[in-house]
């Protein structure tokens, strides 16, 4: 049945999409970075700078972020400093470094992507978008609905 392969699909096409960023930030002399070290980058740079909130949003534990977001700063990538809405908090930054390479993986990503986009044709792509930007729902727990 093929709808027991979506997950399966929709996980091999977003390690191909990685793959194609990590490979072109390397062919631009930066560093290697770890797929959970490029998803750390992801929410970061989407504004979710809390260790606490990533690893909620990517579903592993805060220990689990914790290392990943020093190996970024020993990197010289990431910076953890204080909250300044919650003394009792840290935040991630991106460096100096980092936004330059943030920069040169925007590049990257509009390359991968037009890449997509040439594979799919331009209504396939959008279609695609527009299926992956769509609201679905509240995620499935196996309970009933209330």
């Amino acid at each position: 049945m093929r709808d027991n392969q979506l997950i399966m699909h929709l996980f091999q096409r977003f390690c191909w999409l990685d793959d194609g960023l990590q490979a072109r930030l390397h062919d631009r002399g930066w560093p290697d970075v770890s797929r959970a070290q490029s998803m750390v980058m992801v929410n970061v740079l989407s504004g979710y700078v809390r260790p606490a909130e990533i690893a909620r949003r990517m579903g592993v534990s805060r220990q689990a972020i914790h290392t990943t977001i020093a190996q970024l700063a020993e990197m010289g990538i990431l910076t953890l400093e204080p909250d300044p809405d919650d003394g009792r908090q840290r935040r991630v930054a991106v460096t100096e470094y980092g936004a330059r390479m943030r920069s040169d993986a925007q590049q990257a990503m509009d390359a991968v992507s037009a890449t997509v986009k040439d594979a799919l044709g331009e209504a396939r792509y959008e279609a695609l978008l527009e299926a992956l930007e769509a609201d679905w729902g509240p995620v499935p727990t196996g309970r009933p609905p209330a």
